[in-house]
């Protein structure tokens, strides 16, 4: 089981598109262990205080360095028993059980497939959710063990950089997506077509236009179509 842990001041903001389709089936299928954590439950005041005011000043507010090391912490601690059984049965394959703690920003390196097969080796990934004007640096520096950024562009927070490095990620899980072939590095990307054969279209200057789909794809030929998928992709 591969385990994702997502530490957060909006713990069910992603519950809808983890409960769906292939990732809630690989949850079902023991493949995957996706969690949110709550920052607050990590605070120490009654009021659960997760960020406060930046030094120096300005607008907007910082999450707290304390909550973050407590709830990465405990995520270590809770996955400790779970990464114990894997690294005894993973000591056949010469493989180590690891965990990798994982900070979002724009500062970080980015995001890509070739990343997404580095992280997939690891047997758990702990995403730290910034929000508002970011982090407290020394989470950078003392919990995280590196920064991503998904690109030059910002968002209001990490859950969203999350769910896409999770999907990445999780895609390369055995059993996941059924079969192999239909990893994309395995395939290509292509153009693909489906029912009906022929769509009629009003196209601006003309009355109307007929979209069929490439004759080699109906034809048969299999060795014709993978040199036609081969040349497209």
């Amino acid at each position: 089981m591969k385990r994702f842990d997502i530490i957060t001041i909006f713990p069910h903001i992603l519950d809808s598109y983890f409960g769906e389709s292939l990732l809630k089936k690989a949850q079902e299928k023991g493949l995957l262990k996706i969690q949110a954590h709550n920052l607050r439950d990590f605070t120490t005041d009654k009021h659960h205080k997760a960020d406060d005011r930046p030094f120096g000043g300005g607008p907007g507010m910082v999450l707290k360095f304390e909550p973050i090391q407590k709830a990465v912490q405990n995520v270590l601690a809770d996955g400790a028993v779970q990464m114990k059984q894997a690294k005894r049965s993973n000591k056949r394959s010469g493989r180590t059980s690891r965990s990798r703690v994982i900070l979002f920003s724009l500062r970080g390196k980015k995001f890509t497939q070739t990343e997404a097969h580095r992280l997939a080796k690891y047997d758990q990934l702990i995403f730290i959710c910034g929000r508002y004007e970011g982090v407290d640096e020394r989470v950078a520096q003392y919990v995280a063990d590196e920064e991503i950024s998904l690109g030059d562009f910002v968002l209001a927070g990490g859950e969203l950089p999350a769910a896409i490095v999770i999907e990445a990620v999780a895609r390369l899980v055995p059993g996941m997506l059924g079969k192999i072939e239909s990893l994309e590095e395995q395939k290509g990307s292509y153009p693909v077509y489906t029912k009906p054969e022929k769509i009629r279209l009003k196209v601006k200057g003309q009355r109307f236009k007929v979209a069929g789909v490439p004759k080699v794809l109906l034809s048969g030929d299999h060795r014709k179509i993978n040199e036609w998928r081969e040349k497209q992709a």
